[in-house]
């Protein structure tokens, strides 16, 4: 990897990582190796800071996506199920235990859909708009916080060449896992 000339290199643990597998199996440490590391772990400690908040409030990751997603679509806050958990990337099972849960907890109410007997809406309630707002108030200054680390542009440039990333690898946004085919 090259850095421009004004700006040195600084090392990282992916550094360590790559070197080694640099001794052990020389085809593996290259640039995916570096791109999925640095991924994972910027990942992980983005999710290190979220989990820590919720566990204060006495959330779950999956509800905290659940009531983020209805908090985010607007009035009324309700989706269909099916494009909660495909738009989250929960299985079917893991989301209606999701938003049992929530139910519960009186933060969603599930609701007939008049033009498809078949069919449900979840909406937020007033209390659950309430909790959605706090978690997902009190996750982003976590994360602002620990990002905050980061000058301003580097972050800027971060986020932008992240966009370009999953524009090329993700163009029709969120789906399924990705598996091989036959």
């Amino acid at each position: 990897m090259s850095a421009s000339p004004d700006r040195a290199v600084r090392a990282d643990a992916v550094d360590g990582i790559v070197a080694a597998w640099r001794d052990e199996l020389p085809e593996v440490a290259g640039l995916p190796l570096e791109l999925a590391k640095r991924a994972g772990r910027l990942a992980a400690l983005i999710d290190v800071v979220t989990v820590a908040e919720l566990d204060r409030l006495g959330r779950t990751k999956a509800e905290y996506e659940v009531l983020a997603r209805l908090r985010a679509v607007g009035e009324p806050y309700r989706c269909k199920p099916h494009d909660l958990s495909s738009s989250l990337l929960l299985s079917s099972g893991g989301t209606t235990n999701v938003l049992h849960r929530l139910t519960a907890a009186g933060l969603v109410l599930r609701e007939a859909d008049p033009a498809d007997r078949r069919s449900v809406w979840v909406r937020l309630t007033p209390a659950g708009v309430t909790a959605a707002e706090k978690v997902v108030l009190a996750v982003n200054q976590a994360q602002s916080a620990l990002l905050a680390r980061l000058p301003e542009d580097t972050a800027r440039r971060l986020a932008d060449l992240l966009r370009d990333v999953l524009a090329s690898l993700d163009p029709g946004g969120v789906r399924p896992p990705w598996r091989p085919g036959p």
